[in-house]
């Protein structure tokens, strides 16, 4: 049996009065990309919640892209607030033609949060903060078949852009000093290690229960694969000196994929891959390729590239194909 396994960011999906470009006009660009998945489960991030009178915040927008496609009849979840309704933004969902088995949200659960002394900020507080992630980290166990499970990990680590210094903007755009935004872009680092970290951590404790679990952790990891956040995750052997845990080590599937189409993101005219697939050992006997589908990404950091030109995604879709 083929398994594909889909993860896409689907840049701030909504559907709500005065968003540009409409959802209407993003669907005709973004279905056709969905259909050539040709996914068994996908991983989605940035779905946005929408509002209706007198009922509970949804994921509207998402079912009407959905529809016309293989995944209108597939098991959807998602991160939910404590209310038991999605989330206003970014959440992340799982589409899965098989039955899901459990889910679970993790936000700082796994490890304390963090205490940091802000050190340009105005007026100058000496107290220390807590820092706290934006997002959770969304897991959920899918039965492929009898006695074939996937542990599957949703990722959508902190973004690359600087947090924000109390006293420290002009405009949403300007920051007043190079300190200032030094500090924010350290504290964004601090929030995406600090993610990475707990995903590890709950690598670990699936392992604990199982030393031959099947995991997959996937999405937008805003980081490069040399960086930090992804050798956390990753935890090679390489890096931790120690064969004994050589097991626990997951693979990139990137590595798949020939280099110059290595990519899912493009800033600046460079090419990025900041979405990724990473599988444990486990799972190797099964896998058989992956694709980025990065044929027509539009580079929109580049000036006047506003998102009423590319309504598609900033982002491409990665996808890893196995046989069960």
């Amino acid at each position: 049996m083929k398994l594909r396994i889909a993860t896409f960011n689907l840049e701030n999906l909504d559907d709500r009065e005065g968003a540009t470009p409409t959802l209407d006009e993003r669907i005709p660009f973004l279905r056709p990309q969905l259909k050539r998945l040709d996914a068994d489960i996908v991983c989605f991030q940035e779905v946005h919640g929408q509002e209706h009178p007198g009922q509970p915040r949804d994921l509207s927008a998402l079912k009407k892209t959905l529809e016309d496609t293989r995944y209108q009849d597939y098991h959807v979840v998602s991160t939910r607030t404590t209310n038991g309704e999605v989330y206003d933004e970014r959440n992340l969902v799982i589409v899965s033609r098989f039955d899901v088995l459990e889910t679970r949200q993790i936000s700082q659960d796994l490890i304390p949060k963090p205490q940091y002394n802000v050190v340009t900020e105005i007026p100058e507080d000496p107290r220390a903060k807590n820092v706290t992630w934006e997002r959770p980290i969304f897991y959920s166990k899918i039965s492929i078949q009898d006695g074939f499970e996937i542990h599957l990990i949703n990722l959508h680590l902190k973004s690359r852009q600087p947090s924000n210094i109390q006293g420290q903007k002009v405009d949403n755009y300007t920051w007043k000093s190079g300190p200032g935004w030094a500090e924010g872009f350290f504290l964004s680092s601090m929030k995406r290690v600090g993610q990475a970290l707990e995903t590890r951590v709950f690598i670990d404790q699936l392992f604990d229960e199982d030393e031959k679990a099947k995991i997959v952790v996937c999405g937008d990891f805003n980081a490069h694969p040399e960086e930090v956040p992804v050798e956390t995750i990753a935890g090679r052997v390489e890096n931790t000196g120690n064969k004994e845990l050589a097991l626990r080590a997951l693979a990139s599937c990137e590595h798949s994929i020939p280099e110059s189409s290595r990519y899912s993101y493009l800033h600046y005219g460079k090419k990025r891959l900041l979405d990724h697939m990473l599988i444990s050992q486990s799972l190797l006997p099964y896998y058989c390729k992956s694709e980025i589908h990065n044929e027509m990404l539009h580079d929109e950091s580049l000036a006047f590239a506003f998102d009423t030109k590319f309504p598609e995604s900033d982002h491409a879709p990665f996808i890893a194909e196995f046989e069960i």
